[in-house]
């Protein structure tokens, strides 16, 4: 799983960005980074570690996330100042959005107001797009003269005659609701405005747990948490004995990675199952709807290939009788087929011959 994270100078991105990958990049009041930075983020999950403490293996993987940095936007410089070739190969974007009052930061756009500000990103990206559907459609009609493909003519009508407009009347592609084939034509194009988004609103300290995200009214294909970034990125750099305080005296049962890391998985649809052993316990992340033989994939792709069975028992059912053994003698270990859709939390190990 792939995330950028973009938004406005000063709004807080690196900051995040060091809170979510322990990363140390350079922040400061009064300069904005232009560097493009990119780190991995290791996502916390509970019901992992209480399985790693029961199975003590020689190796744990949690689920992780990759995060890059994007240097921030202004208006009118977004098509120009987008790293595209980065942008492109992500599976959504973060819009890190300044909520927070701070009189010796001054605002690019002259105050404070994080529903402008996620209308004006999605104008940036909308025009990124546009300029890129007009080169396509430029290059197929110059194609005219020698003729289209049948494929080349549906890519043309879906462009010029559904994607432009949309565009023009300044609405993110995330709103579009296409047929699977005009999905799958489009996907090539990793327009980003077509992608999910993830809006983090960087709030005072003091409004952190007060459900700042309830401000805002977003459509569809975006998701919506409050941070307080500097305040939680001093708190990732405590002990861990230590964290749990200082985020119960905000409010907070868990840290921001916690919750922008839930966020993220939600909003791409994604799950994690879970493999164990005295090797290794590790977390893997798939789609919801995935079935069985497809989740072996993200395994092995000689497991999918090879295929036979499912083992399958919910993590807490396991953790409460301690062994593969004794779920399946009190009947909850349940053998499952290549159609058997993977839940999130299960813990699977598969059968395969090849």
């Amino acid at each position: 799983m792939q995330l950028g994270i973009l938004g406005l100078p000063k709004a807080g991105k690196t900051t995040l960005f060091n809170t979510l990958t322990a990363a140390r990049q350079e922040t400061g009041k009064f300069a904005a980074s232009a560097q493009t930075n990119m780190g991995v983020a290791t996502v916390p999950d509970r019901r992992l570690e209480q399985l790693r403490d029961l199975f003590r293996p020689r190796k744990y993987q949690p689920a992780t996330v990759q995060y890059v940095d994007i240097p921030g936007i202004r208006r009118g410089e977004g098509a120009e100042s987008l790293d595209l070739a980065k942008l492109k190969g992500m599976d959504a974007l973060v819009h890190v959005v300044r909520a927070f009052d701070d009189p010796e930061i001054v605002h690019p756009e002259g105050g404070v107001d994080p529903a402008r500000d996620v209308a004006m990103l999605d104008l940036e990206l909308i025009l990124a797009d546009h300029d890129l559907v007009e080169r396509r459609l430029d290059r197929l009609e110059k194609a005219v003269k020698r003729g289209l493909s049948s494929e080349e003519q549906r890519e043309r009508a879906l462009l010029a005659d559904v994607i432009r407009l949309h565009l023009e009347a300044e609405r993110p592609l995330r709103e579009l609701r296409l047929d699977p084939d005009d999905e799958r034509r489009l996907r090539g194009f990793q327009l980003l405005s077509a992608k999910p988004m993830l809006v983090v609103l960087n709030v005072d300290e003091a409004r952190v747990a007060d459900h700042a995200e309830r401000e805002l009214t977003l459509g569809p294909g975006v998701k919506t948490v409050a941070v307080s970034a500097p305040i939680e990125e001093e708190i990732s750099r405590l002990p861990p004995e230590e964290q749990q305080e200082f985020l119960s005296e905000l409010g907070l049962s868990e840290a921001s990675l916690d919750r922008v890391a839930r966020a993220s998985q939600e909003l791409l649809g994604l799950l994690s199952f879970f493999t164990v052993g005295e090797d290794e316990v590790r977390a893997w992340t798939i789609r919801r709807g995935t079935h069985a033989r497809e989740a072996a994939g993200a395994v092995h792709s000689d497991i999918e290939r090879g295929f036979i069975r499912a083992e399958v028992v919910r993590w807490d059912d396991l953790l409460r009788l301690k062994t593969l053994a004794a779920c399946r003698d009190q009947g909850i270990l349940r053998l499952e087929g290549k159609d058997y859709v993977v839940q999130d939390g299960e813990v699977v190990h598969f059968r395969f011959n090849v």
